[in-house]
């Protein structure tokens, strides 16, 4: 049995706990939050046992899953890695770029797996195409949320944005060239709606809006490449494809366009999407990757490059208010 330590066990901390009690090979040693009331619901709730101190559950674990406020992932990250404890965390990664530079050099000295909680990595429309011939030339996201206080301790970039900033860089084979970007704090101290157009060497521009202050719900990418158009919508898990048809796009829906070029023939699929629990995958893939000695699916250097575009986004901002 592979043995799992929870620190923090708030709303996101809870929805870990539900999914490791349902994972095979699995056993929670303990969890570990300062907040009194909440260890008292989870302890009452779950029968687990609560830690009055951090360093006792890592000695107790073989991994810990911490779903900590951010300013404290590198602290708790780096007690786990010396003890050479594998490591489950929340994105982002760390709170500055040196916790975060510092805390890949202790994995790579350790040798202990890291995996960083992009949850959208395992959302079951992107699990629909992400093996397709994704080669897209121009990139659309839109990312727009209800204000919710939870969270805010950090900017939109770092709690959405930085969800499709790490998909689109493992999709996009190239490195940045130029980033541009605008945003707005309206209800917090840092930004709450952003936009960004983030351009690669390879040619491939993308174009990002993220806001927690709408009055829907939105959660979109839609990718654009020679010949073809992916759709991926993560919130209502869909996606579709439009394509021109070749030679094994036999079991899709088809009609004929008229083009400059001549008569085009267009294939439409709505890929099948998988049933699956994005929070209990990404777990899952976490357990497999200590057990199997692999690599994890979202390493710590991919935290390491998402924090890193986001927070060239959150410099551009900050220039753009201080200029203006």
């Amino acid at each position: 049995m592979l043995k799992i330590g929870v620190l923090g066990t708030g709303h996101l901390g809870k929805f870990h706990l539900n999914n490791w009690k349902e994972i095979p090979g699995i056993d929670i040693v303990g969890f570990y939050d300062p907040d009194d009331n909440i260890a008292k619901e989870v302890s009452d709730t779950y029968q687990i046992l609560r830690f009055s101190d951090t360093l006792a559950l890592m000695e107790s674990c073989d991994a810990l899953d911490i779903v900590a406020p951010t300013n404290h992932h590198f602290e708790l990250c780096e007690q786990a890695i010396k003890r050479g404890k594998h490591v489950f965390v929340e994105k982002p990664l760390a709170n500055t770029m040196q916790e975060a530079e510092q805390l890949v050099k202790l994995v790579n000295e350790s040798g202990i797996k890291l995996q960083v909680g992009h949850v959208e990595r395992f959302n079951p429309a992107y699990l629909s195409v992400k093996d397709m011939h994704l080669n897209p030339m121009f990139i659309e996201v839109h990312r727009l949320a209800q204000f919710n206080p939870r969270g805010t301790e950090v900017s939109v970039i770092l709690d959405l944005m930085i969800h499709d900033i790490d998909i689109i860089l493992s999709i996009v084979k190239s490195d940045v060239k130029n980033i541009s970007a605008s945003g707005v704090g309206v209800l917090t101290d840092t930004p709450d709606i952003a936009n960004v157009r983030i351009e690669f060497h390879n040619g491939c521009v993308a174009n990002l809006t993220s806001s927690r202050i709408s009055m829907k719900k939105m959660r979109k990418m839609r990718l654009f490449q020679k010949d073809a158009y992916i759709g991926i919508d993560f919130l209502n898990k869909k996606s579709e494809v439009f394509k021109l048809k070749d030679s094994s796009d036999n079991n899709m829906f088809a009609f004929d366009i008229e083009t400059p070029h001549g008569k085009k023939t267009v294939a439409i699929a709505n890929p099948i999407v998988p049933e699956v629990n994005a929070i209990r995958k990404e777990l899952e893939e976490f357990r497999n990757a200590i057990l199997n000695n692999t690599k994890t699916v979202v390493s710590e250097i991919d935290g390491l490059m998402a924090m890193d575009v986001a927070h060239q986004i959150l410099h551009k901002i900050g220039n753009l208010i201080i200029t203006t």
